[in-house]
This record gives C-alpha cells, structure tokens and sequence, in this order.
C-alpha cells in the first residue's frame, strides 16, 4: 500500500517542484511527479480527486502569499488545457535590498526553530530538510517558506486528518458563559487561521448547516469517525469560512482608548482604524478581545461597546480578586 504524504508536505514539495522549473509544469506532470500527488494516483485515486487536490492546495497556496503563476496559450489566454505552472523565483525572493542585523537574524532563527519543532508534523520537517538539500545554508532559517508560523491546538491535527479523508468528527465544545461542553457532531471542510487563532469549519450534522468553531474551545480530544462524507463539500470551502468570520468582524468593532508607545498600542495598531477618541477595532468574538484587552491592564480602556468594556473589567476584578488576600490587603 502507498504511503500517505501530509498535507504539509505535499505542499512544501509543491512549491519545491514550482521552483524548480523556468518553464512551468502542467497539471498532469506535477500528479505524475509530485510527492503526495504520485502516492496517491499509484494507490488508485480517480484523475479527477487528484486535480481537485491540486487546485485546492494551489489555492491554498496563494492564499499563503505564494505567487503561482498560470502560462496558458499564447494564442487563446483562456484555454488552459496545456496550462503550466511555476513560482518565478524573482517574485517569491526576499528583495536583495533587504538586510538583517545580527539580532534581527537571532529572532528568525529563534522563531524557526519553533516552527520546525512545534507547528508542523515530523514528515513536514522532512519536506523543509529536501528545501535544505536544495543548496540553503542548514544554519539559516528558510524565510521564505514559512508565510505564517502558528502555533497549533491539540484538535488540529485529527481535523485535519478527518478533512483529508473526509469523514465526521465529534468533540465537545464549551461555549462562553455555559457551564458544561455540549457534543458536536461535524463534516469538517477547512481549518483557517484567523486572527492568530485556529478556526474549524464545516457542516453540524445535527442542523444541517455552516459552523464554524474556534479549536481552543474544544474539551478533551477529536473523535475522527467511520462516517465519510462527499468531498465535493471541501471545494471552496476555506473562502466561505473566510467571508463569513469577515462578515462578523465587519459588524462588530470596539472604541478603545489606547496609551501610545506600549505593547497595547502596537498590538491592536495594526489591525485598527483612526477614530475621533482613539481606535476602532473589528471583531469576530467579544470574549477573546476581552482576554485580550484585559492582559494590557491599564495600556487600554474600552470606551464601546460596554458589553465588552464589562468582559474586561470583569476579568481584571478576577486578577485583583486572586492577588488579594483574605484581609484585603495585596
């Protein structure tokens, strides 16, 4: 029986192959050759999974920053039969102009370090030793492979395990302000991270409709079941879980009030919008702002909405609360 590649590694091959190539590769090339894509079409994989695979990890590329280029035919641009595909070195490059200082580098190198270790799977740290085997100094950390470096939560790995087989998952969720967990039951279709936070999404099976679930409210562990679903559900379905936590966050926003030069104010800057007293934040879920903007303490006030404003006092009374003894003296 065929090994089954990861999905990290399938993708690191690709952008590998992608590289590797001046004038590009057609699709069937890259199923013939690619690691991930070859295993499965010798295990018996029907042509067109394969090609669905491919264009959803090439999605799934882009959307990490990875210029794939298409190159039709010259003659009609909208035929892509014999299309062929390549990353053009130049534009993936970290521009030549770009230097790092000695604790710039120490950073990087400390910050690969966690990713090789801790974020990807053994056979993923494989496929990163084949780019070193390419000519990359050992000792250097590959930048440019490592569009976003995220640290995982422990449900990441069995979803990602039920989206590739395509089977329903269970596991116990705790939503805010309940006091027990209730049991889901989903065909998950897409894991994405937003907003530095691992998200789930798919079909609950006991409603018939889109959910989505932050994997940090998962109790205990991922139950990938027997029972398989059609994986024509995954087909864009990272780009719907995308627009609905956007469509979220565009109806939700928080004024807050923020001391400039602090960790606050770098932090939540990037992601804010000048208001007439302070800065807007959008959000998807009040009470992970909430933790949030209660571990700046007094860096940040909420002015709206005060529903969140309460979240946060209610978080720093606990901290106060804790560090308080029974005489009332800290």
């Amino acid at each position: 029986m065929a090994t089954r590649i990861p999905a990290e590694e399938r993708l690191t091959n690709l952008v590998v192959a992608l590289m590797a190539t001046e004038i590009g590769l057609t699709k069937q090339q890259i199923l013939d050759n690619v690691s991930g894509y070859r295993q499965r079409a010798d295990a018996g994989t029907r042509s067109d999974a394969l090609e669905k695979m491919f264009e959803r990890d090439k999605d799934e590329l882009r959307t990490l920053g990875v210029p794939i280029e298409t190159i039709g035919d010259a003659a009609d641009p909208n035929d892509l039969r014999e299309a062929r595909y390549r990353i053009p070195q130049a534009e993936y490059d970290l521009p030549s102009d770009i230097e790092f200082s000695p604790a710039e580098l120490a950073v990087l190198r400390l910050a690969g370090s966690v990713w090789s270790a801790e974020s990807v799977s053994g056979d993923a740290q494989s496929g990163v030793r084949k780019i070193r085997a390419l000519g990359i100094d050992g000792d250097e950390p590959i930048i440019g492979f490592a569009p976003r470096i995220t640290a995982r939560d422990a449900a990441f790995a069995p979803l990602q395990d039920a989206i590739e087989r395509c089977r329903v998952v269970t596991f116990e969720y705790l939503k805010p302000g309940e006091d027990a967990p209730r049991r889901r039951r989903i065909r998950p279709l897409a894991l994405l991270d937003y907003e530095a936070r691992w998200h789930v999404f798919g079909v609950d099976v006991d409603v018939d409709e889109d959910r989505t679930f932050l994997l940090s409210r998962i109790v205990g562990d991922v139950k990938v079941t027997s029972t398989p679903f059609d994986s024509a559900l995954r087909d864009g379905a990272g780009e719907r879980a995308l627009a609905g936590l956007e469509r979220v966050a565009a109806e939700n926003s928080a004024l807050l009030e923020v001391t400039p030069g602090t960790e606050a104010a770098l932090r939540l800057g990037r992601r804010a919008t000048s208001a007439a007293q302070g800065i807007r934040v959008a959000f998807v879920d009040l009470h992970i702002l909430a933790d949030e903007l209660a571990s700046y303490g007094p860096e940040v006030r909420v002015v709206e909405p005060e529903a969140l404003r309460e979240a946060v006092i209610a978080r720093l009374r606990v901290v106060v609360d804790t560090h308080t003894d029974r005489e009332g003296t800290r």
